[in-house]
Parts: C-alpha cells; structure tokens; sequence
C-alpha cells in the first residue's frame, strides 16, 4: 500500500497559469484534465477550465489544482485549499475514509467518479477539507 498527500490549490479561473508558472519554477510534467475532458461541465464558459491538475517533478515537487465553479462560494485566502490524499487501491482509500469521516461533515460522498476510480470530499472536525481519491492515470498536457 502506498498513499501521499499534495497540497490542492483551490483558485477560479487561474488553476491553469498558477501550474504553468509552479512548473517553470519547479520543472516537471503538467497534467490538466478540464471540466469538459471529464464530462463535468456546468457552466459552458467554464468548461476549458481546470477540474484537476497537477505539477509532478523529479526531485518531488507535487502541487494539485483547480478552478473553483462559479456555482460554489469561493474568496481568495478562504477555501485555498484542501489536503489531497491518493491510494493506489480503493481498499486503503476507503479504509482511511471511514476513519477521517468520524464526526465529520460529508460534502462527497466517497464513490467512484468520471474522474477517479473512487473520490470524495470531507470537512473534518477541525475544519479541514480533505479529498481522498484512487490515483488514475492522466497523460502530462
């Protein structure tokens, strides 16, 4: 078993130019995985933007980000970001689930996804958003 955390940046409309810029700082490949490439849109002048992505460098830099929609309550320094934790098996994801969401708001329920083998979102008791997934594989942009 094997999980990692990676600070998620939480931004809208500049989850895109926030990776590029980490990743001319940092090196690495991008990945961007838009609300249109996962079949997510609900606002069509929203669809280019970032769902998810990430910069991934060699020597271990990890960032994860996206573009809040503008369906959901955003302020810059608010809700910047989340603690993201991946698994790479649905058992140590749900695993870890069941004990973070003790006394803990649900805001997604952990299930599979469009994006992820198995994704949800929590508020635990602390106030501490954390998102626990299943790796997928997404090629670099």
């Amino acid at each position: 078993m094997s999980i990692s955390t990676t600070t998620h940046i939480n931004l809208r409309g500049d989850a895109r130019a926030a990776l590029e810029l980490y990743r001319s700082v940092f090196g690495g490949e991008l990945t961007v995985v838009t609300y249109r490439d996962a079949q997510a849109v609900q606002d069509p002048s929203e669809a280019d933007q970032v769902m998810w992505g990430q910069v991934v460098s060699a020597d271990g830099f990890h960032v994860m980000a996206y573009d809040v929609p503008s369906s959901l309550p955003w302020e810059p320094g608010q809700n910047a970001y989340f603690v993201s934790v991946r698994g790479a098996s649905a058992e140590e994801i749900s695993e870890r689930w069941e004990r973070l969401s003790a006394d803990a708001t649900v805001l997604v329920p952990l299930a599979p996804a469009g994006w992820a083998p198995l994704y949800g979102m929590l508020r635990d008791r602390f106030g501490v958003v954390w998102v626990l997934d299943v790796a997928a594989t997404y090629a670099p942009a």
